[in-house]
């Protein structure tokens, strides 16, 4: 067991928790401005514009099908030939947040199909205006029923911030392939540190959907 310790020495540690530390910054970041930005693009999807709700469901539909290391990569590679020069992390969050937001849009759309149809024509009847009706009465109703669907996504979301080492960033997961690049018997306990690593923090965030669902059950 000696040897399987020998991989954590202090400056190891350190690099790794810092790894750690960027993981969960562009996690959190991305998730934060997926949910407004899906719920935005969900709104409209559920609102059926004439014309522009096609338009939206056209783009989110084609984000939606392609690879998000493909996405990656066009944000870091293919930005700066058209003038957008993004360092790693945010061209990282940017990236993550446009697909999330594409797969959210989609959760909010069913969770506002979902609420009854008198909880509108009720609003109306009482004077709220269509967007008073969405923001007051219809939104928080169909966010209860999309929280798991919701966690389930961010839990991807924080799995996915892998991908982004494809373009060095120094996340967990490229620090530990730097890790046990320096020596090949580091290779089982960082495979099995980041492993936990990931695990804890998914498992949190399933307590934390857990938590909601018994708050609003």
């Amino acid at each position: 067991m000696s040897g399987f310790f020998d991989a954590f020495t202090g400056a190891n540690l350190g690099y790794l928790m810092g790894g750690l530390g960027i993981t969960i910054g562009v996690s959190v970041i991305s998730i934060i401005l997926s949910l407004i930005f899906g719920s935005i693009v969900g709104v409209v999807l559920f609102e059926r514009f004439p014309f522009f709700s096609s338009f939206v469901g056209t783009l989110n539909n084609i984000v939606r099908n392609l690879p998000l290391l493909l996405i990656i990569f066009f944000t870091y590679f293919a930005l700066p030939q058209f003038g957008f020069h993004l360092p790693i992390f945010w061209s990282t969050v940017v990236a993550m947040s446009v697909f999330q937001s594409a797969m959210l849009a989609e959760i909010v759309r069913g969770g506002l199909e979902a609420v009854d149809v008198g909880q509108f024509e009720g609003a109306r009847a009482n004077g709220l205006t269509n967007m008073q009706t969405m923001i007051h009465i219809v939104l928080p109703q169909a966010y209860k029923k999309m929280i798991p669907p919701i966690i389930s996504q961010m839990i991807s979301l924080v799995k996915d911030t892998s991908l982004a080492s494809g373009i060095v960033l120094a996340e967990l997961t490229y620090r530990g392939q730097i890790v046990y690049a320096q020596n090949t018997n580091f290779i089982v306990p960082v495979l099995i540190f980041m492993t936990v690593v990931y695990f804890l923090l998914n498992y949190g965030l399933s307590l934390v959907a857990k938590w909601f669902d018994s708050r609003l059950a």
